[in-house]
């Protein structure tokens, strides 16, 4: 089985719900040998693969501004007071962005969080270059306000 195929029957089992999320180094080294459109279509995978948000938690208040899509993002604290973060995009690839972006820090300590160098963990991906301004615009105000979301639960 080519490299290609085993990562798309990762994705395709992490979607059935039968392994956790693709570790971001792994998909990295994965996301390298694919070609444009197998990029975009595996952003898309990652999307899918968000757990459900309910939509009583799509509102004002979890929107993330800035986006050309709607993307709401909504934190949860876990028994350990880590934080793991629901999410949902009413756009395909958007929506594959922020599972991307949630890669980063999800399950986390917010100070962890609060320290990440998110966009240091994003920058293999190209994503400025792989995809539309207007898929990217949002990015930074995605990671902004889930630092400060890590921020407001460090204090």
């Amino acid at each position: 089985m080519s490299s290609k195929a085993a990562f798309a029957c990762a994705v395709c089992a992490y979607m059935a719900g039968m392994t956790d999320l693709p570790n971001l180094a792994d998909l990295q080294e994965e996301y390298e040998f694919l070609d444009a459109d197998d990029r975009y279509r595996l952003l898309i995978d990652l999307g899918r693969g968000l757990e459900d948000m309910p939509d009583a938690l799509k509102t004002d208040a979890t929107l993330v501004r800035g986006c050309s899509a709607a993307v709401w993002v909504y934190p949860t604290v876990l028994d350990d007071a880590r934080l793991h973060f629901l999410a949902d995009s009413n756009a395909a690839i958007t929506k594959g962005i922020i599972a991307l972006v949630l890669l980063t820090v999800q399950d986390r300590a917010p100070a962890d969080i609060a320290a990440a160098d998110i966009e240091g963990a994003l920058a293999p991906f190209d994503l400025k270059n792989q995809l539309s301004s207007n898929r990217t615009q949002g990015i930074p105000n995605m990671i902004a306000l889930i630092r400060e979301t890590a921020a407001r639960y460090t204090a």
